[in-house]
């Protein structure tokens, strides 16, 4: 398998605060990994570093064998981001948005816009700043997938949704990667997410990721987990 993604003694920050501190990550094609993490540990800082948004203080970042900040542009073209709040102009309604990013992205697919729009409900003719957390969550999903990206970076995309959108919205996601090989970054604090998505899981703490593997071998068991415990625990029994 070919490394999509390759992070090596990764440093970044703001000021003075390091928040990434000697990261080491990798990502192999067509696999989906989950970046388990509590809030505040560098998650949504580590996706923005390989958008070539925040430039690292050192270490080296590379997506599909290029630099995100030298070729931010061809980085940007081949990766779908779904952030944790709509970054989109508030006055811009789903149609709007739509319509902005397609002379951008050579592989947007109209009919998958089309589509997933359908099945996720999407107002498309409401503006961003009216809808609901879920509905821009669903926004911003399309957004990300419409282009059919070979790398999709979910930064907390569950995070404050009732139950009943949580599971569309991660109906879509499942979907997706049931569509065709892509390779996935997900950045959370939720465990039973992890266990339904992910084939492996790379726990953030300190700045750096402490252990990667499959869920079973981070939580140190031999059979796979029917009943995810709290992120607390599984924290400490990393750090132990």
């Amino acid at each position: 398998m070919n490394s999509v993604l390759t992070v090596k003694d990764l440093v970044a920050g703001f000021g003075r605060k390091r928040v990434l501190d000697g990261l080491d990550l990798s990502l192999q094609d067509g696999t989906v990994t989950v970046l388990l993490g509590q809030n505040g540990a560098g998650k949504s800082t580590l996706l923005r570093v390989l958008l070539g948004v925040v430039r690292p203080s050192a270490g080296t970042v590379r997506v599909f064998g290029q630099d995100p900040l030298l070729s931010h542009r061809a980085v940007l073209q081949r990766v779908g981001y779904v952030p944790d709040v709509p970054d989109c102009y508030p006055w811009m309604t789903a149609r709007d948005l739509f319509a902005f990013l397609r002379p951008q992205y050579p592989t947007w697919n109209d009919g998958v816009c089309a589509e997933l729009c359908e099945r996720l409900a999407v107002p498309l003719r409401t503006k961003v700043k009216a809808m609901s957390r879920g509905q821009g969550m669903k926004t911003m999903l399309v957004a990300a997938l419409a282009p059919e990206p070979e790398l999709l970076l979910l930064d907390e995309p569950f995070a404050g949704l009732d139950p009943l959108v949580r599971e569309e919205v991660l109906h879509g996601v499942l979907d997706a990667l049931r569509a065709g090989e892509r390779t996935v970054l997900c950045a959370t604090h939720e465990l039973d997410i992890a266990a339904r998505i992910a084939d492996r899981i790379a726990v953030l703490q300190g700045g750096r990721v402490v252990k990667h593997g499959t869920l079973a071998e981070v939580l140190g068991e031999d059979e796979p987990v029917a009943a995810p415990r709290g992120l607390q625990r599984v924290l400490a029994e990393v750090a132990s």
